[in-house]
């Protein structure tokens, strides 16, 4: 989910609806629209010889697009055996009950309301399937529930919304928290950083080819966004909807309810630091 609010100089990549690494194929839901850019990016996951399959994020209720990914996993002589949630959003999750029953799988997911079966997932857990690897990182910030997933193979992130390929995320307030947002940011940096990560793969837009600058774009662009509300803050625009007006005027109004739910966690994280 996109505020659509960006800084100059954001880190570029490529909308695919394909192979986007070696292990990760994109199919892309159709439901495309201001929040969800181009559509929300079912992940296809699998070692390039095996015949099992990884699903991330099986997107909307749609059942064209469901079957389109069961048939994407087919045309590659793949049968999906897990499916798995970055987070409960509807654009990404709406759609896991039907396609567990299309597929047969369990999912796996942090809340436990969005889990089918006896397994959910949880920081530091590793997921194996047919030779596959995914490392759980918790991400919580856009959202309380939020995961990203490190496939060390291909040297990639799965970012559901946490990061996304254009724009910036909302900090869904009042279950996403600032603080916690930027704690992640800071946790992906280390991946990139540490653990060698260079590709970004998001929930929404193109493929990243540059996880650190992404990263370092996104804390900046929160940082000037704190900085500007707390400016609107001191200049008396005293209300959530005021200081969308102030900080967001070069935004589309279609927008501004999605940016109100940011500032509103950025305001809690303003008082609760005792800035304001």
């Amino acid at each position: 989910m996109t505020d659509a609010s960006a800084l100059p100089g954001q880190p570029r990549g490529v909308v695919r609806s394909g192979p986007a690494t070696a292990r990760a194929v994109n199919v892309l839901a159709p439901n495309a629209s201001a929040m969800t850019l181009d559509g929300t990016n079912t992940w296809l996951l699998a070692e390039p010889d095996s015949d099992l399959a990884v699903v991330i994020d099986p997107g909307p209720l749609d059942e064209g697009h469901l079957r389109a990914v069961v048939d994407a996993a087919e045309r590659a002589g793949r049968r999906v055996a897990l499916t798995l949630l970055t987070h409960g959003h509807p654009d990404h999750a709406e759609g896991a009950a039907r396609f567990a029953e299309l597929t047969g799988t369990k999912v796996r997911a942090l809340d436990p309301a969005l889990r089918l079966g006896d397994e959910g997932l949880a920081a530091g857990d590793v997921v194996t399937v047919g030779g596959l690897e995914l490392r759980v990182v918790p991400t919580p910030g856009h959202t309380s529930d939020s995961l990203c997933f490190h496939l060390p193979a291909d040297r990639a992130v799965l970012t559901g919304d946490t990061v996304l390929g254009r724009g910036t995320t909302v900090v869904a307030h009042p279950d996403g928290r600032l603080g916690d947002y930027l704690d992640s940011l800071r946790r992906l940096r280390s991946l990139a950083v540490d653990d060698g990560v260079h590709t970004v793969l998001p929930g929404h837009g193109p493929v990243l080819e540059d996880a650190q600058g992404v990263v370092e774009y996104y804390l900046a662009h929160r940082a000037h966004r704190l900085a500007q509300v707390e400016t609107a803050v001191e200049d008396g625009h005293g209300t959530p909807a005021e200081v969308v007006a102030h900080v967001y005027a070069d935004v589309d109004r279609a927008l501004w309810p999605a940016a109100e739910l940011s500032v509103r966690a950025q305001l809690d994280y303003l008082r609760e630091h005792g800035i304001i």
